[in-house]
């Protein structure tokens, strides 16, 4: 099938340009609302997309899929369709996999876990909707005791033998080295950036440590009567972590920062030019924690909520650019395990197939950053941290206003209306999960259609936006409708 979409306006120039791509039979479509279904439909359709905008795909460096080990929560199939659904062509897996994605504890078929995710799209016997890399355990197991040993994972290296000599190790390399969930502990540290640094790998660090506490320690936490999590838990690694990249070049990105303090910390040693770059979630620039009072375990993560002061603190570090990019941390959790209460419920939320609306609605409609600057905070950043592939439109060429992806097999973009509304309606996300804060939401800002290696893979595209231009029958492709 052939599709021609009209009227989108570029990302970066806002110039309008129609996109042309030939769909592959072979691979499967999530059609969201089964207006390219197929049965009988003809083979070439113009699609009205007027005013929506083009963008490269959007790139997570910080998902939980759960697979191997929790795939009652998530598996590969479903977070992947999550990221489609939520504009991404590209995502990092981080290693708190059941066992570890240490290179060394292996599952009961013989194979290391990195293995098995290099290994999956072969074994599933289709290609999955969105690209992705890998992130391995800084520590064996994930126990923060020993290291993790580099002749482990070394192979797993874009430059490694695997790489060389499997394509399923080409296509998802270890890009990054974490023990996400916990920080990379003292006793390891050292250790652990001299492997970083002889791979050429960032360490990702989950910048906050505490022995107990379950939500921010402040007024609500002393209101509900339980143990608080002081915002200095956070602030102590990262100036641990930052005078690591000061004394050892070591390239420090700090995961899922949410406190006043560190982002101040954050922007000294970024003013001594040294290796440090950082993130931030959604949820902590949309909620604080007086949301835990109406939300419960829905607000409950790690690190937690943290006060009205550090949730506008978060909102001034993007818009003055201490936040280099955004990530989910998405981390699905059953039902039944989130009913469990603050004190006994596992921490996380999903955020994949509502970040970009979040985001929108808490950045660019609130006048704090422009849409351009969301792009690059959701694409162009997490790309040059990762050195992952982004598609650069205004390199493409163009004939007549036209972008044809025919022929083309490389190119990851997103459909995005910036000012489409819809209300957040976790029973019909693709991921299994329900966790989200955002339940029932309005928002403004919906991925209409995801693009990888030039081919349609996503979509939410009306009905009545779709003129087919011929009558005769065509090859059906595999099409998912919900």
């Amino acid at each position: 099938m052939r599709i021609r979409f009209q009227g989108l306006r570029l990302w970066r120039t806002g110039h309008q340009v129609d996109l042309v791509l030939d769909c592959d039979p072979s691979r499967e479509l999530i059609d969201e609302t089964g207006a390219l279904k197929e049965s009988g439909a003809p083979s070439t359709c113009t699609i009205d997309l007027t005013g929506m905008v083009l963008a490269p795909a959007f790139q997570d460096p910080h998902v939980h899929f759960r697979d191997p080990g929790q795939v009652e929560k998530e598996d590969m199939v479903t977070g992947c369709a999550a990221a489609a659904a939520g504009g991404y062509g590209q995502v990092l897996i981080l290693p708190n996999t059941e066992p570890a994605m240490d290179g060394w504890a292996r599952m009961d078929d013989g194979r290391t876990v990195i293995e098995y995710l290099q290994d999956f799209e072969g074994d599933l016997g289709r290609p999955l909707p969105v690209h992705y890399a890998l992130c391995v355990a800084a520590s064996k197991d994930r126990a923060g005791q020993v290291p993790s040993n580099p002749d482990d994972w070394r192979i797993y290296l874009p430059s490694g033998r695997a790489s060389r000599t499997n394509p399923g190790a080409a296509a998802h390399p270890v890009l990054a080295i974490s023990d996400d969930g916990s920080a990379v502990t003292d006793r390891t540290l050292e250790a652990v950036a001299k492997a970083a640094r002889d791979a050429g790998l960032p360490i990702l660090d989950h910048c906050e440590h505490h022995d107990s506490g379950f939500i921010n320690e402040g007024p609500v936490s002393r209101q509900l009567g339980l143990p608080g999590v002081p915002a200095s838990t956070e602030l102590a690694i990262v100036q641990r972590d930052i005078d690591l990249a000061r004394r050892t070049g070591t390239r420090v990105h700090l995961q899922h920062v949410s406190t006043a303090g560190a982002f101040q910390a954050i922007r000294q040693a970024k003013e001594e030019g040294l290796p440090v770059t950082c993130e931030t979630a959604p949820h902590y620039l949309a909620l604080c924690d007086e949301d835990v009072l109406r939300l419960g375990t829905m607000a409950k993560m790690n690190p937690p909520l943290r006060s009205r002061r550090d949730q506008e603190a978060t909102l001034r570090a993007v818009a003055d650019g201490t936040v280099d990019m955004i990530a989910t941390d998405h981390a699905p959790h059953a039902a039944d395990d989130k009913a469990g209460g603050l004190d006994k419920a596992p921490n996380g939320i999903i955020g994949l197939e509502t970040a970009y609306a979040v985001c929108n609605q808490a950045l660019v409609e609130s006048g704090l950053i422009s849409h351009r600057r969301l792009i690059e905070l959701m694409s162009l950043a997490p790309a040059d941290l990762l050195g992952t592939r982004v598609t650069r439109i205004e390199d493409m060429p163009r004939e007549d206003s036209t972008i044809d992806l025919t022929g083309t097999d490389n190119a990851g973009l997103v459909i995005l209306d910036p000012t489409g509304e819809w209300t957040v309606d976790a029973d019909r996300f693709h991921s299994k999960a329900r966790n989200t804060p955002f339940q029932d939401w309005k928002v403004r800002g919906q991925v209409r259609a995801t693009i990888k290696d030039s081919d349609l893979v996503f979509s939410r595209i009306r009905a009545d936006r779709v003129d087919w231009r011929q009558t005769h029958s065509r090859e059906g492709r595999q099409v998912w409708t919900d």
